[in-house]
């Protein structure tokens, strides 16, 4: 069928004097409950083993409609049991993911490095790396797996190869034209006043390499450096927190490309100051319990919850209880960082603040 005779044509939307859309139409906070979470899994567990022995569930907000299903716009999230002695059969995809065992534990071979994990180990699976996942325990494998999938169905590009060897090979085909060729680099515009550059089409096609590797932060390892931050007092104005960081992500500051992993203390009495910023966050807590107060409302949550816990743009601090609370937190931060997107409002009674563009917000940590 010819573009002419398909039916198919373009149409223009006339929005002069029309404002900007206001960002209060925010996809409210939603808690998926450590109960409902368990009787999940035990659904899933029963399952007869699927094809490729990939048992999982996206976990999806009531907001979330069409392509890209996710749990916050972009962020899609699935509960994946694997049985004791069970195995998938390798699956790569141009989507990468953050994943996090909440229990049991097993073995991970991505682009055929394997590596044992247990309860809280928290890994990266870079986009188009052959992954298998193993279970050579008694235990059911449970696992959460934060992926940029919602976002590329959304622009209908996520590539899914279910049937991919194992390992990719470690040095693929190239030009030797490509390598070689003289018009790599950039080069400056003439007459340009502000730093404008050309570049060529050989560039374009074949940009510098930066490899993105398979990363594993063990929770033990973790926690014994996230403890120490228990020292900072109640005097301190930060979250106490380490960023899961992959040197790949640069000054984006990612785990992947699209999100960043932080394990949070929160000690008993905390609350943090109200704040917002555009990317959206999803906690997990594994330890303790307290509330967050979203966009004015109140949501009480205790460990094995999961909680979307700050919609993009919305106003909200936490608070533990009685007793210190770990967490897991997965924002996309380094997506609207590379996006030269990232609003952030600390301080609400001050502007929001462009990260990674402006100079960003600053704690008493030296004072303390």
């Amino acid at each position: 069928m010819t573009a002419e005779s398909d039916g198919q044509k373009a149409a223009f939307v006339d929005v002069t004097g029309v404002p900007a859309p206001k960002l209060d139409d925010l996809w409210p906070s939603v808690i998926i409950p450590r109960e409902d979470i368990d009787a999940e899994i035990a659904r899933l567990a029963a399952l007869p083993r699927p094809a490729g022995g990939r048992r999982r569930s996206l976990i999806v907000h009531p907001m979330s409609k069409g392509a890209g299903l996710g749990l916050a716009p972009g962020i899609q999230l699935s509960l994946e049991v694997l049985n004791p002695g069970e195995r998938t059969s390798p699956i790569r995809h141009n989507s990468s993911q953050v994943v996090f065992c909440i229990a049991g534990a097993g073995r991970v071979a991505i682009d055929g490095r394997e590596r044992k994990f247990g309860a809280y180990d928290v890994w990266n699976t870079p986009s188009m790396a052959p992954y298998v996942h193993v279970n050579d325990t008694r235990d059911v494998q449970v696992r959460l797996v934060y992926s940029n999938a919602a976002l590329l169905e959304k622009l209908n590009i996520h590539y899914v190869d279910d049937s991919p060897s194992e390992a990719l090979p470690q040095e693929l085909e190239r030009d030797e034209d490509t390598i070689k060729n003289p018009f790599s680099d950039a080069m400056p515009l003439a007459g340009a006043r502000s730093g404008e550059q050309l570049m060529s089409y050989e560039r374009l096609i074949s940009p510098p390499v930066q490899e993105s590797a398979a990363l594993m932060w063990p929770w033990p390892d973790v926690k014994r450096e996230l403890d120490k931050l228990h020292a900072l007092g109640p005097s301190y104005r930060g979250r106490r927190l380490y960023l899961l960081y992959n040197p790949a992500t640069g000054r984006t500051n990612g785990t992947t490309h699209n999100f960043f992993a932080t394990m949070t203390i929160r000690p008993a009495g905390v609350v943090d100051r109200p704040h917002r910023h555009t990317a959206a966050a999803i906690n997990y807590y594994f330890q303790g319990e307290g509330r967050s107060v979203v966009g004015g409302k109140v949501y009480p949550w205790k460990a094995g919850d999961l909680m979307l816990s700050a919609p993009g743009w919305a106003v909200h601090n936490h608070a533990s209880g009685d007793a210190d609370v770990y967490e897991l937190t997965v924002q996309d931060s380094p997506l609207n960082l590379s996006m030269d997107s990232l609003l952030w409002q600390e301080d609400m009674k001050r502007p929001p603040v462009l990260i990674g563009s402006h100079t960003g917000w600053s704690t008493n940590r030296e004072g303390i």
